[in-house]
């Protein structure tokens, strides 16, 4: 696949690439994606907005040049932001590979780091040279105002020309919690949106803080996803429990969106409504409980993203899917092509309907 160079969301010849539960393959501009939906379906997507959670500054013991990347958090709630699970790199910006990013300086417990008008510690280190547990300092109106004047959209090699944050907001994007956006609802627009409901397909949002996707190092990528705190409306709970009730499917906008869902499910009752903290790694062995398709931009095997869809198709169907999105040219990141793939059999757990899921 071809690495999409381009920050544009929706270019108007992006492609969709279809994997059909029985396996068989199809191929659409973008655009047509209502066209493969059906009467009664739901689509959840992610609200989150994205930070610019990338902070260049100095390690002050050392006075060597850094950049920290936040990278996950505990819950959603504005003063969590104080501390972060945080990536730090040496001297560097986004033009250079991650994989070829210099280690920081020897980080240690009580390290301070200067983060433009921000200061903040080093709380203790995460088992890696590279991941730190970090507290600002200052009250959290200061680290929002640090934050949103500093701080830069975390962005990789592929994308040359620096991103603006309205870059990697998608249309839909409410509370500001994301640390990279959720890129599978670049997809959407209101035009969408329209066609959606015009074909009866239900709509419905929650909120999960999309965390890094790459840190440059494969012993820390191995352990992506992070923690991500979610939180799930009552009326999301709802609208899932009438499309099961009436056989339809719920199809998920991004790999976001299934971890939240699954993790909400996890207990066995239904989705639970209201905030969570999605701990698990979805995979082959993963038996979905909620989501029956997935809408994702196109992922590389060994990532936790192309993990995740193979909770929905065989290695030979997501083989399969590969190379026809190589033989087609699909690009590839988070302003790349897409897919649609949908749950095979045997990738299914059952799930008894909860009582209250029908409750007006």
């Amino acid at each position: 696949m071809i690495a999409a160079h381009v920050p544009v969301q929706r270019p108007p010849d992006a492609k969709l690439l279809v994997l059909a539960a029985d396996g068989a393959i199809a191929h659409a501009p973008r655009s047509a994606l209502p066209d493969f939906l059906r009467q009664g379906d739901l689509v959840v997507a992610n609200d989150a907005a994205t930070l610019p959670a990338s902070l260049r500054g100095v390690h002050v013991r050392t006075g060597a040049a850094i950049e920290v990347r936040l990278a996950g958090r505990r819950s959603l709630e504005p003063d969590a932001l104080r501390r972060c699970v945080a990536v730090v790199f040496g001297d560097g910006d986004f033009r250079t590979r991650t994989e070829n990013r210099p280690l920081p300086p020897p980080l240690a417990a009580g390290d301070r780091l200067a983060l433009g008008a921000l200061t903040a510690s080093v709380e203790r280190l995460l088992g890696h040279p590279r991941l730190i547990l970090l507290r600002f300092h200052g009250t959290i109106a200061d680290v929002w105002a640090g934050i949103a004047r500093y701080g830069r959209p975390i962005q990789y090699a592929h994308v040359p020309s620096p991103l603006a944050l309205w870059d990697v907001w998608t249309p839909i994007a409410g509370p500001p919690v994301a640390f990279e956006p959720p890129s599978a609802g670049f997809v959407l627009d209101w035009q969408t949106l329209g066609a959606l409901r015009g074909r009866g397909v239900a709509f419905v949002t929650l909120t999960h803080a999309a965390g890094i996707s790459s840190t440059g190092d494969e012993a820390l990528d191995a352990r992506l996803p992070f923690d991500e705190p979610y939180f799930i409306p009552a009326t999301t709970v709802r609208a899932i429990g009438c499309a099961r009730a009436r056989g339809a499917r719920v199809v998920a906008v991004g790999t976001t969106v299934v971890r939240a869902l699954e993790h909400a499910a996890s207990h066995g009752i239904g989705v639970r409504a209201g905030p969570g903290l999605a701990t698990q790694r979805i995979g082959a062995e993963t038996l979905l409980r909620v989501v029956d398709a997935i809408v994702s931009g196109t992922h590389e095997p060994g990532s936790s993203h192309y993990d995740l869809l193979r909770a929905f198709a065989d290695d030979a169907a997501l083989r399969d899917a590969d190379a026809a999105l190589d033989a087609h040219g699909y690009r590839t990141h988070e302003f790349g092509d897409s897919v649609l793939i949908e749950r095979q059999a045997r990738h299914r757990a059952g799930l008894p309907l909860p009582a209250h899921a029908l409750a007006a």
